[in-house]
């Protein structure tokens, strides 16, 4: 399938998900991340649940992150330009939804992209291979093209692999993994756990 025709699959999947199965599918997934080796690295970025689109919900995983004194980052989106500020997340940041229901930072320390050492990736869909389905703005992929080589990317899915992402390029930037709520994709040896 296309990356058009696996948006509205995977909105209409995800559509039909009831709060508390988002909840519960959202907690096997940040359990399920507790198996991945990168827990020894120090600067977290992870993106803000929008609620209104039935995305994973990432409090889990602060949870987590908090529990093993991570650094975490948080982004701000710059619609005219399509990139992304990143700010470490504390207890004095205001997070504020903006006008297309994204919780941002409001405030706060600024983080490079070259400080973060893994991040945690928002989709709708992904592909045996590491190819994966944004919304279709390019954020992730600007930002994840300005990160440190060696930067874990980590996709987060409700739903199993697709078999192939027919129009994905070679300036897509491939997942290292991607959890769901019952298993791990590990692209680097493209083996599944």
């Amino acid at each position: 399938m296309n990356k058009k025709d696996l948006r509205t699959k995977y909105k209409a999947l995800r559509n039909h998900l009831s709060l508390t199965e988002i909840e519960d599918l959202s907690l096997q997934i940040a359990n399920q991340t507790l198996k991945l080796p990168v827990w020894n690295k120090e600067n977290y970025h992870t993106f803000l649940s929008i609620t209104e689109h039935k995305e994973i919900q990432t409090d889990f995983l602060l949870h987590i992150l908090n529990g093993k004194d991570k650094n975490i980052i948080v982004s701000k989106s710059n619609f005219e330009n399509r990139s992304m500020q990143h700010y470490l997340l504390t207890d004095n940041v205001i997070i504020k939804k903006n006008e297309w229901n994204i919780p941002e930072p409001q405030n706060g320390f600024l983080v490079t992209d070259e400080q973060i050492d893994v991040v945690f990736v928002p989709l709708l869909a992904f592909d045996i291979f590491g190819n994966r389905v944004g919304y279709g703005k390019g954020f992730y992929d600007t930002f994840l093209a300005k990160c440190k080589p060696n930067v874990i990317k980590i996709g987060l899915s409700f739903f199993n692999a697709e078999p192939i992402i027919t129009d994905s390029f070679e300036g897509d930037i491939r997942l290292d993994y991607c959890v769901t709520p019952n298993k791990i994709y590990d692209f680097g040896s493209f083996s599944i756990k």
